[in-house]
């Protein structure tokens, strides 16, 4: 069934909303809404731009433009909330391919600085804002000085610590483990003929005990393999893990 001018926009506005206000671009649209390009390209917009205009967001406000510092130490924010930890420069990378309105990572270092520079500058930003309290409380527990400080004493990990993730492509997630979330994001994206973006991740000593509880949890929801057809809920769920030791 064809999608209306209607719908589109009341997307499009959704996902800004649950964005912190910004538009998103028109890969992570795709990849959040399941709209594809050709459903509205031609049909009702030129241009994606347009498509925000008639939505009342600001057309191509962070796509085609330099963003100023500000800009960019918020997109940041947005990011860390999203993953509910702070990004490493392989979570920029990863955010760019998903969404083509996030900042390239050379330029956010160029900009604002190495990792150390920029948790900074979000901890300064997060705790004037009182709408990043989530984030201000992430990020506060972290060291200014962990990328700068020069070589460290290794930290002591058990064979089983790792990341599990959950990847959405299209309408589909992955609920999965890893020890090198940003190299497995980029070989499951490699995989994919939809664009698939990283929703969360989670530091853990039992990934596989991990996955198999959410598996397990998902299981009437489970389509193929480790794919699933999950709700908001239960995203929602899943997002509000931020460690699970």
């Amino acid at each position: 069934m064809a999608v209306s001018k209607d719908e589109i926009l009341d997307e499009i506005r959704r996902c800004a909303a649950e964005n912190g206000g910004v538009p998103l671009g028109r890969e992570r649209f795709k990849a959040e809404t399941g709209i594809r390009e050709h459903e509205w390209r031609g049909k009702y917009w030129a241009t994606w731009g347009e498509a925000l205009s008639e939505a009342g967001l600001p057309p191509n406000s962070l796509n085609g433009q330099v963003l100023d510092d500000e800009q960019l130490v918020r997109r940041i924010a947005l990011l860390t909330r999203k993953l509910g930890r702070f990004p490493s420069e392989a979570h920029l990378k990863l955010e760019r391919r998903s969404d083509d309105t996030f900042p390239n990572s050379n330029s956010v270092r160029r900009r604002l600085g190495g990792t150390s520079d920029q948790l900074a500058r979000v901890r300064t930003f997060a705790a004037a804002d009182d709408s990043f309290s989530d984030v201000c409380e992430i990020v506060s527990a972290l060291s200014s000085d962990e990328d700068t400080a020069g070589p460290k004493e290794p930290v002591a990990r058990t064979q089983a610590d790792g990341v599990v993730y959950l990847i959405k492509s299209g309408r589909y997630h992955k609920i999965g483990r890893t020890n090198a979330i940003g190299r497995r994001s980029y070989e499951i994206a490699l995989q994919l003929p939809e664009k698939s973006a990283l929703v969360h991740s989670f530091e853990t000593d039992d990934p596989a005990g991990i996955e198999r509880y959410w598996h397990d949890r998902f299981k009437d929801r489970r389509q193929n393999g480790e794919w699933f057809l999950l709700s908001k809920a239960d995203v929602a769920a899943f997002k509000r893990r931020r460690r699970f030791m």
